[in-house]
């Protein structure tokens, strides 16, 4: 069974931006799959199990931006 859950998060500007908050959200256990969106800032987050929204926010907050 998969998790699928979407955010949208604030402050991204460019590609750079979009690698960061991928790589901090992908080293949440039991993520499969992270999908980033420059443009609309949506970030979908597929999981093995689901997440933990404070895990979610915590890796984007470390990447250097935040989820509204």
């Amino acid at each position: 069974m998969t998790s699928t859950a979407q955010y949208t998060v604030t402050g991204m500007t460019c590609g750079h931006c979009v690698a960061s908050v991928t790589e901090e959200v992908s080293e949440i256990p039991g993520v499969t799959d992270v999908d980033v969106v420059l443009e609309t800032g949506s970030l979908t987050v597929t999981s093995s199990t689901p997440v933990d929204d404070a895990l979610v926010r915590a890796a984007v907050d470390e990447a250097g931006y935040q989820v509204s």
